[in-house]
């Protein structure tokens, strides 16, 4: 047990949401540069970051002559800029502006001949200060940083255990810069409502976009988003009648009104005598309560999680 507890590293520092919220606009800046060069993908799936074996990355980005990927890397600490030529950059993180860690970034790129033009207002949150402008330094605690991410590691894991549970679209799991977190959706198939939008600094046709067909999603937020501690979330779209009376597992889960969302705090998780149970059991009663309640075809969406190997029964 507490070798499994151990895995799972302490998050409750009061210098993890300072260092947090430098991370997202620091993130929303790498985003963007993928987003300005990458075709649009459904739901916008293609501006997303993947948990790495150092940090969190990009996927490859399509260049002119060559490509290439950004990685933050929380074990040397420092964003690192690969091309598939050979070249390579990298930007110490540290405490500093935004408005310096955007000039780095595009520094960097063109010296590479990688000039990338990005929209610079900062999306999701509020004010939207451009980057160039937010020149308030911004404090930076490496091992926060470090540990976040290997929380995420293990969430990671988790999330793709029951990702493969379903036969139906689902997401990767992927992490969003635009509102910090490391998310799992899965999809009934059928279209939904048009999604009224209205979130912070971003467009509606996104919101609307992204919300065109019915969903169970679930994540993981470092705090922030109305969350004052890092948490797990799950949340149906459009919301089904009874929802949010459902009973949920593990205990420590409840609904949040104001966020019309299933919340669970991380160290609830992390403290479980089997947290991979823990977080399991919340992601699969949030997830039955939406389809169940919903009306999904559940009979033609889910299956047994899948084993490293063995391939689907046709």
């Amino acid at each position: 047990m507490a070798a499994a507890n151990d895995a799972w590293p302490v998050l409750d520092d009061p210098g993890l949401a300072p260092t947090a919220e430098t991370l997202r606009l620091w993130s929303q800046v790498v985003g963007k540069v993928r987003l300005a060069r990458t075709p649009w993908i459904n739901h916008s799936w293609q501006v997303t970051f993947q948990v790495s074996a150092r940090g969190l990355a990009t996927p490859l980005i399509p260049g002119e002559a060559s490509s290439f990927a950004l990685e933050f890397d929380f074990v040397d600490q420092a964003l690192v800029i690969l091309v598939t030529d050979g070249q390579r950059r990298q930007i110490a993180l540290a405490p500093g502006s935004v408005a310096d860690f955007h000039a780095a970034v595009m520094d960097q790129l063109s010296s590479l001949g990688l000039t990338t033009r990005i929209d610079p207002r900062p999306n999701e949150v509020a004010p939207a200060i451009p980057f160039p402008d937010d020149v308030a330094p911004r404090p930076y605690h490496p091992d926060q940083a470090a540990r976040l991410w290997r929380a995420m590691v293990q969430i990671e894991r988790v999330f793709t255990r029951f990702r493969s549970g379903f036969l139906g679209k689902t997401s990767p799991v992927h992490f969003f810069w635009g509102g910090f977190d490391l998310a799992v959706t899965r999809f009934s198939g059928r279209p939904a409502p048009r999604h009224p939008g209205g979130v912070p600094n971003l467009s509606d046709a996104v919101t609307r976009e992204a919300y065109s067909h019915e969903v169970s999603s679930a994540g993981f937020w470092p705090g922030g988003n109305g969350v004052d501690a890092p948490s797990f979330y799950a949340y149906a779209y459009p919301t089904p009648a009874g929802f949010a009376e459902a009973a949920v597992s593990p205990g420590g889960a409840y609904f949040e009104p104001k966020l019309g969302e299933f919340l669970l705090p991380y160290d609830a998780v992390r403290a479980a005598p089997d947290p991979d149970a823990a977080l399991l059991a919340f992601l699969r009663s949030t997830y039955d309560a939406a389809a169940r309640l919903g009306g999904w075809d559940r009979a033609a969406l889910e299956c047994e999680e899948g084993e490293p190997g063995v391939p689907r029964t046709a």
